[in-house]
């Protein structure tokens, strides 16, 4: 990828209103002895550069301190932020844990968005990067690509990911948006062969109508790999597919995050009613 310096970011034309914030409980997290009740998480669009720094804090530290991501980042990036050619052109979503006394502490969940005009400007999508989407040409006028997912360790098991995912749907039916397509990475570390049986699994059950399907660039050789272990999806790609996601093809392999990444779309209209009633209440 080309470098380039972190500007302050030029925002797309489509955006969430800088105001709007929610706030609501970690269902995961105990209540404290002190009887001031559950956390509670804040979920917000970044407004600022330092917002965004936030969140890439968060993402080096899942990414690069955790899974032992190699990044390529600008050269002028800071150190300990995951940083890509993407980022100045996405929207940027957060969710912090509040403190006993309602401020804002660290950011503990993020996602990033890219929108249809912004991938314009930006040249393309990062899945581009890694898959041949030429397929999904048709659908790309209101479709957003989805990224950079991650939630800190200590709140997976919590609301953090539902809280995203319902300002994310929030934010698709406002802009007349309707299709998120992104890469749901696997684990390579026991050499790939989770993620070949995970593909070999799913690829009769959750694959995309044909005209959508999609190749990978440097494909993971899932026909050199086991593909018959007895596997779980990891949650997160669990929670897509019961929200309707649908996978476009075989796996890519990333050697930078050592991930096996499965392209996968998800449309607003095949959420299933019960997530449509919880994400989207009465917009649905």
């Amino acid at each position: 990828m080309r470098d380039i310096p972190l500007p302050t970011l030029p925002f797309s034309e489509i955006r969430p209103p800088k105001a709007e914030r929610r706030s609501l409980p970690d269902a995961a997290q105990p209540t404290t002895g002190t009887g001031e009740g559950k956390p509670r998480l804040d979920v917000a669009w970044a407004c600022t550069p330092d917002e965004i720094r936030a969140a890439q804090r968060l993402r080096y530290e899942v990414f690069v301190e955790e899974m032992g991501a190699r990044l390529s980042p600008p050269a002028d990036a800071p150190a300990g932020h995951d940083i890509d050619a993407f980022d100045p052109f996405c929207e940027h979503l957060l969710v912090r844990a509040l403190s006993a006394d309602g401020h804002s502490a660290q950011v503990i969940g993020t996602y990033r968005v890219l929108t249809p005009e912004a991938a314009l400007r930006a040249g393309g999508l990062y899945s581009e990067t890694e898959f041949d989407l030429a397929p999904l040409r048709a659908l790309r006028p209101r479709m957003v690509e989805l990224g950079r997912s991650c939630v800190h360790a200590e709140h997976r098991s919590g609301g953090a990911i539902m809280a995203l995912w319902g300002a994310l749907a929030e934010f698709m039916v406002r802009n007349q948006l309707d299709t998120m397509i992104g890469c749901a990475s696997v684990s390579m570390r026991d050499g790939g062969h989770y993620a070949a049986s995970l593909w070999h699994q799913l690829k009769d059950s959750h694959m995309a109508p044909e005209q959508w399907q999609v190749a990978p660039k440097l494909a993971l050789p899932v026909d050199e790999l086991r593909q018959d272990l007895a596997v779980e999806p990891p949650p997160l790609i669990k929670g897509y597919l019961r929200c309707g996601a649908r996978i476009l093809g075989r796996p890519a392999w990333d050697p930078d995050f050592n991930t096996a990444d499965l392209p996968m779309l998800m449309r607003i209209d095949d959420l299933p009613a019960r997530y449509r009633r919880h994400f989207l209440g009465a917009a649905s």
